[in-house]
């Protein structure tokens, strides 16, 4: 099982949120985020994707979800890579859930993101929503997501130069042709995470997690 560490709720938990980081980072790179949230009945979980070597940064090894082949991401998808870490992340969550019975929030950016739709696909139980920071949608994913009963929050910088904002855009249209609710919001800033983000983000969570 993926190593993790967790920020407990104040009180009583209402739910649990797993967040999954980016390229090259670990779970604490998305601490603040969740700190930033402000939301105290969350328990927050961080797991630290396996170090693997990554083709594009010279086959140097580091924490990655998954191995990326060139920037064109669209480019040799590493769907295995994408689906192991998916299943390793669906494995985590179910394992949580079970001792708990909170229903299930993934958040990622990035890599993160990718993933997080990915381990939705395959089924998570409890699962509200899926927030996909600065991420996109393989093309060889969109089919296993159509029909997808949960909620997606998609956000994205449109000066991206790492995951391009047209790319994350088609992979939100995507989604909602297939059947899913999204909300999608743009800012402007590069491959980042932004103030008034993490706030559109606590402000879905909330409303989602209101939700019966």
């Amino acid at each position: 099982m993926l190593d993790y560490f967790e920020l407990n709720a104040a009180g009583e938990p209402a739910a649990l949120m797993l967040w999954l980081h980016g390229l090259g980072a670990d779970g604490r790179d998305l601490e603040p985020v969740a700190e930033m949230l402000a939301l105290a009945q969350v328990r927050h979980v961080f797991p630290h994707a396996p170090v693997r070597p990554v083709t594009i940064n010279r086959g140097l090894a580091m924490r990655a979800w998954f191995d990326i082949a060139a920037a064109d991401l669209r480019w040799q998808e590493d769907r295995a890579g994408i689906l192991e870490s998916a299943r390793q992340v669906q494995e985590l969550a179910s394992a949580l859930r079970g001792e708990s019975g909170l229903p299930v929030v993934l958040a990622g950016f990035s890599q993160g993101a990718v993933v997080s739709l990915a381990a939705a696909s395959l089924g998570v139980p409890g699962l509200r929503g899926v927030a996909a920071l600065s991420g996109y949608v393989p093309e060889f994913l969109r089919p296993a997501l159509a029909g997808l009963q949960t909620r997606v929050f998609m956000a994205h910088g449109e000066q991206d130069e790492v995951v391009p904002y047209v790319l994350g855009r088609a992979g939100c249209d995507a989604l909602k042709e297939g059947g899913l609710e999204v909300e999608w919001r743009g800012y402007a800033m590069p491959h980042a995470i932004c103030r008034q983000e993490i706030g559109d983000l606590a402000g879905w969570l909330a409303g989602l997690l209101g939700r019966a």
